[in-house]
């Protein structure tokens, strides 16, 4: 599966929104993906043109960000805090590693196949989707499928208890 996303990189790449992705690489994470690939997941889900920076944390962090910002009390798999919608989307998306790695083990998906999932919610939610009513996740979830299938990677729902 791990070769197929340099083939949506590709695809993802022609198109014509312009997108522009700051990746914060951090020591503790050497197996992250490169800016490329990541560019081109950002890419495949921007419907306009992006401005975003993706930064990768640790679970306490991760723990910090989630606690100050949302008044959860764990650190959660991705954050996004969009700051403008127009002209160009402007956000930052903040993975925490850590809880990544566990949930694409108790999902058994790839790591690769988790990232670009969380990547691809994470620029969903910049652009204004959410899920938090039945309404709202009716409209983010088949197109973060839609987007994920058009990069190689299956669909991140389909074992999922309804």
């Amino acid at each position: 599966m791990e070769s197929n996303n340099e083939a949506g990189a590709e695809e993802a790449q022609d198109k014509e929104s312009p997108v522009s992705v700051y990746y914060l690489q951090n020591e503790l994470f050497p197996e992250l993906p490169s800016e490329d690939v990541m560019t081109s997941w950002v890419a495949a889900a921007a419907e306009r043109p992006v401005n975003i920076t993706i930064r990768f944390v640790d679970k306490e962090e991760g723990y910090e960000l989630n606690s100050r910002y949302r008044h959860k009390d764990y650190a959660t798999n991705v954050l996004t805090f969009d700051y403008q919608h127009e002209p160009v989307v402007e956000a930052d998306i903040v993975i925490c590693v850590p809880v990544l790695v566990e949930q694409a083990k108790e999902q058994q998906k790839t790591f690769l196949q988790h990232l670009c999932h969380l990547i691809v919610h994470g620029t969903l939610h910049a652009h204004g989707y959410d899920h938090i009513t039945e309404e709202q996740a009716n409209v983010m979830e088949p197109l973060e499928i839609k987007i994920l299938q058009s990069l190689g990677f299956p669909d991140p729902y389909q074992d999922r208890d309804l």
